[in-house]
């Protein structure tokens, strides 16, 4: 290996990444490195920079929910470069309005969580100055909305 301030060792990479070596080892078998990693005289690989940014790039999909075989049919049509622009631009679309999705029903979860936050801190304000609150009412603490009848 030569001693350039690109090549860097799996251990490195899996230190500036924050995967594990056998995550990066995991996702050069699926083709999930845009461009191949070589390999020194003894057969060890070499990384560079350029692996460290896509790796960051596949590690913000992969978090926010796209699934493995999608990021590796995005990698594949980057390999394949010119022409393939519509089709990426595709996946990233679709990704995109899933992810609005999910953060419209987080929203809702949020709501819905703040609501009972609120409804906690009434409830033991009122019970701290000593105001009781009728158990089995709207506004009391042990009472969920009932399940809709069918």
């Amino acid at each position: 290996m030569t001693d350039t301030h690109e090549d860097l060792t799996i251990g490195q990479v899996a230190t500036r990444t924050g995967l594990s070596i056998d995550t990066l080892r995991f996702y050069e078998r699926e083709g999930i490195l845009a461009n191949p990693v070589r390999r020194n005289s003894a057969g060890r690989r070499v990384y560079a920079e350029h692996h460290i940014a896509w790796l960051n790039m596949c590690m913000i999909l992969r978090g926010s929910g796209m699934p493995i075989p999608a990021i590796r049919h995005y990698t594949e049509l980057a390999r394949a470069g010119e022409g393939t622009e519509r089709e990426r631009l595709a996946i990233l679309r679709e990704h995109q309005s899933r992810i609005a999705a999910r953060i419209g029903r987080l929203h809702e979860c949020l709501d819905l969580i703040g609501y009972k936050v609120g409804v906690y801190e009434d409830y033991l304000a009122e019970s701290e100055a000593g105001t009781e609150i009728e158990a089995g009412t709207e506004t009391g603490i042990g009472i969920e909305p009932a399940p809709p009848t069918p």
